[in-house]
């Protein structure tokens, strides 16, 4: 799509010829504004499915007519619940059925994989990593690394971007793997990074790392749901995700877990366990000795939480029913039109500069688009939230806004542009 323009016919011509359109009432919008709610924050916090609730009512109505015996007389039986969640899972992520596993939550699966894939011996003790990760990623490693008894000023290498510049450029991240392969232990990379939302080549650092003799593993909190993987092929070694930004799958909901078949079939492979990763068939024989399951089902360690599952299933019910194929040709043309309205609004005003930090080159990001708005504060954010606009606000002056392809429209992103030029001060 080209040819844009800053006009409510051209928005709501495109809405008329958009093949995901329909998916838009599939979603609650936010009611709390006496205007409409332009929602651009599903790299934060997806909108809810509306099929959610029956989901969900389905597991309260079966804990209440079958108590404890519903993790066998369930109409979805809990004991097995998790598996309802595979396949669509893998599907998002380019995995084969036993790679993956729904559990947990996205921090707790990161620590249960590196206990598994951060095994420091020797030189070989460092950890690789994107500088300004998520924090609670930095959190992670520093903590993995002090348990094995290193500094983490020692042990984790942090790529920057070059001075002057906001993105990481890749050929230095190559460069460093290549340089210092023979210390690193572990590569950790955000698929896409929160604050600027530059999509890393994945496959590219996957080959790398191995080629340096490193494992490799990423965090697709802000990739699954958002762009295409392809992990299997990719032979990415492990890989976490949540569910609650663009997979839309309630609060704080659960995560996913990723092991590469070559790993996840290796039963002498350390990792802690749980009796919800044992074998499953002697499982209730309540037995000392841990046998892991096949695949990636062996790092499960609690029984299901079924609620948060139920959520994600009804989510997963709906990129089942789209495929990311056709999410991903819509996010890349909504979010194109959505820097065209930025530069029209920038070029037209003279109090204001707008500098996009994320790649312009649609391969190389989702749909966020991550902006500094230079001659403008925290007040211009101030702004637009109070006129009904839901963004997001980074220290130290940047805002994160993400058009989801499910359920945001062209005309949102006019009305966006709008409220955007209105909040100028």
């Amino acid at each position: 799509m080209n040819n844009y323009k800053n006009d409510l016919s051209f928005a709501r011509e495109c809405d008329s010829k958009d093949p995901l359109a329909e998916y838009r009432s599939e979603f609650y919008f936010p009611t709390f504004h006496e205007k409409e709610v332009i929602y651009f924050t599903g790299n934060s916090l997806g909108l809810q499915p509306k099929r959610t609730k029956s989901f969900i009512e389905q597991e309260l109505n079966d804990w209440a007519k079958w108590g404890v015996e519903g993790h066998f007389e369930a109409h979805n039986p809990w004991f097995s619940y998790h598996e309802l969640l595979t396949s669509k899972a893998a599907k998002i992520v380019g995995a084969l059925d036993k790679e993956v596993v729904i559990t947990h939550s996205l921090t707790t699966n990161l620590h249960l994989l590196m206990v598994s894939f951060y095994r420091p011996e020797g030189k070989r003790f460092k950890i690789l990593c994107e500088g300004k990760a998520f924090p609670s990623d930095q959190y992670a490693l520093e903590s993995q690394v002090k348990f094995h008894g290193y500094e983490p000023k020692d042990a984790i290498l942090e790529i920057f971007p070059r001075e002057g510049e906001h993105l990481i450029r890749e050929e230095d991240i190559l460069a460093t793997i290549e340089a210092q392969g023979d210390e690193i232990a572990l590569i950790l990379i955000g698929g896409v990074n929160y604050y600027t939302g530059q999509l890393f080549d994945m496959k590219s650092i996957t080959a790398a790392g191995h080629k340096a003799g490193a494992v490799v593993g990423f965090d697709l909190a802000h990739a699954a749901g958002n762009v295409e993987l392809d992990l299997h092929d990719w032979e990415v070694d492990f890989a976490a995700w949540c569910t609650y930004k663009y997979l839309n799958s309630s609060p704080g909901g659960v995560s996913g877990m990723y092991v590469h078949e070559r790993h996840a079939s290796n039963p002498n492979l350390p990792r802690f366990a749980g009796w919800w990763g044992h074998d499953k068939d002697v499982r209730f024989k309540m037995e000392p000795g841990f046998q892991p399951m096949e695949g990636a089902e062996g790092w499960q360690l609690s029984n299901a939480p079924i609620l948060g599952m139920a959520a994600h299933l009804a989510s997963l019910t709906i990129f089942d029913e789209v495929g990311m194929p056709a999410i991903s040709q819509k996010r890349d043309d909504l979010t194109a039109y959505l820097e065209f309205i930025i530069h029209a609004i920038s070029s037209s005003s003279e109090k204001v500069d707008f500098e996009i930090i994320t790649p312009r080159d649609k391969t190389k990001r989702g749909a966020q688009l991550s902006i500094l708005a230079h001659g403008q504060g925290k007040d211009l954010f101030d702004a637009l939230s109070a006129s009904g606009v839901v963004a997001d606000w980074r220290e130290p002056n940047v805002i994160r806004i993400a058009p989801a392809p499910l359920y945001n429209s062209y005309e949102d992103v006019y009305h966006f542009g709008q409220r955007l030029k209105a909040a100028i001060c």
